[in-house]
């Protein structure tokens, strides 16, 4: 998947950067500023809420093709706001614990996600990034060619199902965000009763803000308002996190020869987006820098590429790359790289 906008990363450097402890080289990055912190929490959470309030008197005067644009950037903002309870969660928003922990739980009745268990699922995810022998916890679900070849018809049919854009893209954050967060599941083994408590608390505290929100406005305007805003946001998350994994050159080995940094430098991808799309993901795009060191706050990620210009090219995805990750399925342990059901055919006749 070769980018003809900019010069390959070379050897030599690919090398440097593997050669670099990167946890020492970006810890004085880890510093969050508490004026910058609330800042971009005030210029994020602001526009919610106002453009939140216009698309509801759009709707109450029946423009709704009104509503709809400011449904797009209503999901933008609220985009961002799950991008700051994300890094809440990682202890990197804000100096404290309990500032960081309780702007991340407020935010998650926003977010309809909760903030303690997706805490833990997120950091297992951190943890185990690329490593074949510990799937399946705040992963996309990645079958390799052997696994899949040796489902049954119905197996395989179920894993294509999965795959489909339709539902991955469609279904599926629908399913994430209205129904799977609300119980956890088999998501959390041998944790506790904590994913159960902050799923509650959550669950209720949401379901105290619909129904005060239904009975000032209608239960209806509501619903116009805050569901499109709702999925479209969805759909953008699971987008970025789909294609901050899912990419050909990817990065994927056993746990006999897994590694952090190499996990993170090659397993994670460098999302290279048009600036107004990198400030409202919040910079996720750098995501092998945030996978090297997950403390760093978003707004300080730039500098990281600005002081280490080695790590700009280092797994680098353009926006239109990005569209032909929708195709690759299935990992290939041969040839170490995501290759698609079509190829999976040409090459092993199933």
């Amino acid at each position: 998947m070769a980018d003809t906008s900019a010069p390959p990363v070379s050897g030599q450097e690919e090398a440097a950067a593997e050669s670099v402890n990167w946890t020492r080289a970006l810890a004085r990055y880890r510093d969050p500023d508490i004026r910058r912190s609330l800042l971009e929490l005030c210029i994020t959470a602001v526009p919610f809420v106002g453009l939140w309030a216009l698309s509801l008197i759009a709707v109450k005067f029946g423009w709704y093709w009104a509503s709809a644009i400011l449904a797009v950037l209503g999901a933008g903002f609220l985009l961002r706001l799950f991008m700051i309870q994300h890094d809440c969660g990682h202890g990197a928003f804000f100096p404290g614990r309990r500032g960081n922990d309780w702007t991340g739980r407020v935010l998650s009745i926003i977010t309809f996600t909760p903030y303690d268990m997706w805490r833990r699922a997120h950091a297992v995810h951190h943890a185990s990034c690329g490593n074949l022998d510990h799937r399946g916890i705040g992963d996309v679900d990645t079958l390799t060619v052997r696994e899949y070849l040796g489902r049954s018809r119905w197996g395989r049919f179920a894993y294509r199902l999965y795959r489909h854009p339709a539902i991955m893209f469609g279904l599926g954050p629908s399913w994430l965000f209205l129904l799977q967060n609300r119980l956890p599941v088999g998501f959390m083994r041998n944790k506790g009763w904590t994913p159960w408590i902050s799923t509650m608390a959550t669950n209720a505290a949401i379901v105290a803000v619909i129904g005060l929100l239904a009975y000032a406005i209608g239960p209806v305007p509501l619903l116009l308002v805050h569901l499109p805003i709702m999925l479209i946001a969805a759909t953008i998350g699971v987008w970025l996190f789909f294609v901050q994994h899912q990419f050909e050159e990817t990065h994927w080995e056993t746990n006999e020869g897994w590694n952090f940094q190499e996990a993170a430098l090659h397993g994670s991808s460098h999302y290279d987006l048009p600036g107004i799309l990198r400030w409202f993901t919040a910079n996720i795009g750098m995501h092998h820098v945030h996978h090297l060191s997950s403390r760093i706050p978003y707004y300080r990620l730039p500098e990281v590429l600005r002081d280490h210009p080695e790590l700009r090219d280092i797994s680098r995805l353009t926006l239109w790359q990005s569209f032909q990750c929708v195709r690759l399925t299935l990992w290939d342990e041969e040839r170490r790289k995501l290759i698609s059901f079509k190829e999976t055919r040409a090459l092993y006749g199933a």
